[in-house]
This record gives structure tokens, sequence and C-alpha cells, in this order.
């Protein structure tokens, strides 16, 4: 299968529904998937999730990731950590274009806690379907990996 119709997918228990939903979803539209977990609703941490989503996605650019958490605050901070990744916590179909189309987002966040099958299935589709215009965005995306680059070995 091709390597740009491969999803990661990451969450904590409490977006563990979210992210059997979205499976299902992605199944059903002929994605690879990877499931890192967690596997069930027991209380696991975050950061392990988004850490171990950050870095597949990080190591293969053509894959990209899709991380849920209770509010997805957590996991989009926890994954932005791990250089090369752009994690955006989207709540909507606009901002799931836009986290594609400005931003060129590798990972999708969404909260878990409660969600709406028909709204995550618009925005899923909605992200998968984005592509990044370039251009003016692209000028603002190396500067953010410049930035990146110019504070990944300094303590602040």
């Amino acid at each position: 299968m091709d390597t740009k119709k491969i999803i990661v997918l990451g969450a904590d228990h409490a977006g563990y529904e979210i992210k059997e939903f979205i499976k299902e979803q992605l199944t059903n539209l002929g994605y690879a998937l990877e499931d890192i977990g967690t596997d069930s609703t027991k209380s696991v941490d975050y950061p392990d999730f988004a850490e171990k989503l950050g870095l597949q996605v990080a190591k293969n650019p053509a894959k990209k990731g899709i991380l849920t958490c209770g509010t997805g605050i957590g996991a989009s901070i926890a994954a932005n950590k791990i250089p090369g990744i752009k994690a955006a916590l989207v709540h909507d179909e606009k901002e799931a274009i836009l986290s594609i189309e400005h931003n060129n987002a590798n990972v999708l966040v969404l909260g878990g806690r409660p969600f709406d099958k028909k709204k995550v299935k618009k925005i899923l589709l909605a992200w998968l379907n984005a592509d990044f215009q370039g251009g003016r965005h692209a000028l603002r995306i190396n500067k953010i990996e410049k930035i990146e680059k110019k504070y990944s070995h300094e303590i602040i």
C-alpha cells in the first residue's frame, strides 16, 4: 500500500473510544493503520502515547498521526515536543482544513470526551482531503522549523 496512506493512531484511556471509532472509519476508507495503543479504558498516561506516535510520524514523513486524549490538550502539547511534529488540536472541519492548508500538520489531535460521531467523521474527512497550500504558509512553516532547531539543544 502507498505509504502516504499510513495513519498512526494513538490514545490514552480517555481517547480510547474515539480512537476505535476513527480506526473503523479509516479502515473503511482503505487506510493502512498502525495502532500504538492504548487498548482499553484502563487509566494510562497520554504523554507515553504522544511520544510513541510522534516518533513514528517523525521518522517517516509519509506517515500521518491521529492522537486522542480526554480534551486533546495534553496530547497535543506532548506530541509537539517531538522535533518535526506539527500536532494540531482541532475542534471542527474548518480548523481541520486550515491545519493542513496553512500549517501542514502531520498529527491531528482530537478530544475524546465527549465526542460526536458525525462531527468526528466530518473532521476526519476534511483533514485527510486537505492539501498544504505552500507559498506564504511555507515561509511560516520554515520559520517554525528554524525556531525548533534553534532551541532543540538549549535549555530555556
